[in-house]
């Protein structure tokens, strides 16, 4: 049998859950000619769901991860390489001749794929603005580009004036949808909803949730189904810990169906065993993770995972003994920009295995 449960990529059927309101709403926002703003917390399934939705539409797209661009010219050669893989070279050979600064092009002998450079020194406004005019070029009514840029807070990290370079530039386009990614929301709400941002209103902004409890419980207890006696049980208890967010869900349920299967569906105690050994997996990343925090972060994290107080509360504070509230606020803005902490409707650790390594280490 073959193990129901994926986590760490991008998920696609069968391992993909539903989401059939959001999937209506970002295919209703892409197919006119809106651009859209997607936030939630790392691994709340952004990039599945816009693949989703996106290969629902059946049009060209191109991803790109803001994170792992270098500079604002490294941001053009890798959009330029993505456009070779869509469109024919036919197409592209008349439009490269009139760019400004023509791009050094060559084989991969490995990937079979296009590999695209500029000189460097070379101004960027030239080059990107060369790039996302030919996307809005080769694109067409019945197959409209979209570009999908993740982590798009990032780009100030590239260069202060990018964020005007591209919108001076993406104004223009009519051909092509936008899709700005972003897991910071402090960041990325002050690009598109703060008044001096050249993205002020650019897009529509939408949030994404954790998936439903009891739509993920059914996905859960289908997996489970076959392999063990009492399949609501063991969805039951891997809600209780992971509080239904997908990626350490499906980390959850992936560790205890492999557990199931082994014994053959004879042990209830499959959900604590697999947390235990998804811990330890990890003693030594946490760890790390936990020394590399201030006492204040620390005294936040340790109220967060033990106490039923929230944070900016007085008896959160003088439990834990933090001496004022903009301390605290302070401390969970790091957190949350770090990715450790998020907020839905209360604050939470990101990750409940981290929440239960601190307090078993508390413990001892």
């Amino acid at each position: 049998m073959k193990n129901p449960f994926k986590f760490g990529t991008v998920v696609d059927d069968p391992f993909f859950i539903n989401r059939k309101n959001e999937i209506k709403k970002v295919t209703s926002f892409l197919s006119g000619e809106n651009h859209l703003v997607l936030i939630s917390p790392r691994r709340m399934g952004k990039s599945s769901l816009i693949h989703k939705a996106v290969s629902s539409l059946g049009r060209p797209v191109i991803a790109l991860d803001m994170q792992l661009m270098t500079s604002p010219s490294d941001l053009a050669a890798q959009m330029l390489r993505r456009i070779y893989r869509i469109f024919p070279q036919t197409r592209l050979k008349q439009h490269l001749k009139r760019f400004r600064v023509i791009p050094q092009l060559s084989l991969n002998a490995v990937t079979g794929s296009v590999d695209v450079s500029f000189l460097p020194g070379v101004s960027s406004l030239p080059l990107l603005e060369d790039v996302l005019n030919l996307a809005e070029k080769l694109s067409t009514e019945k197959k409209k580009l979209i570009i999908v840029f993740d982590e798009f807070q990032e780009a100030r990290r590239l260069d202060e004036n990018l964020l005007n370079q591209l919108r001076a530039i993406m104004q223009h386009h009519k051909m092509v949808n936008y899709v700005f990614l972003g897991s910071q929301e402090s960041l990325i709400r002050e690009v598109f909803q703060k008044k001096k941002s050249p993205f002020y209103h650019f897009a529509m902004v939408m949030y994404l949730k954790k998936i439903d409890i009891e739509e993920f419980s059914e996905y859960l207890e289908m997996g489970f189904s076959g392999i063990h006696d009492e399949p609501g049980m063991i969805a039951e208890g891997i809600m209780e810990v992971t509080n239904g967010h997908p990626y350490y869900t499906q980390q959850l349920a992936f560790t205890v169906w492999e557990m199931t299967v082994s014994d053959r569906g004879q042990s209830n105690k499959h959900v604590d065993d697999a947390v235990s050994e998804l811990v330890r997996m990890h003693d030594m990343d946490y760890e790390r993770i936990w020394l590399s925090f201030n006492s204040t972060d620390r005294k936040v994290l340790l109220g967060l995972s033990i106490s039923v107080q929230q944070p900016l509360t007085f008896d959160f504070m003088r439990i834990w003994d933090l001496s004022a509230s903009s301390t605290v606020f302070s401390s969970l803005k790091r957190l949350m920009t770090g990715g450790y902490v998020i907020k839905t409707d209360k604050y939470e650790l990101d990750d409940p295995f981290f929440s239960r390594w601190i307090k078993e280490r508390r413990e001892r």
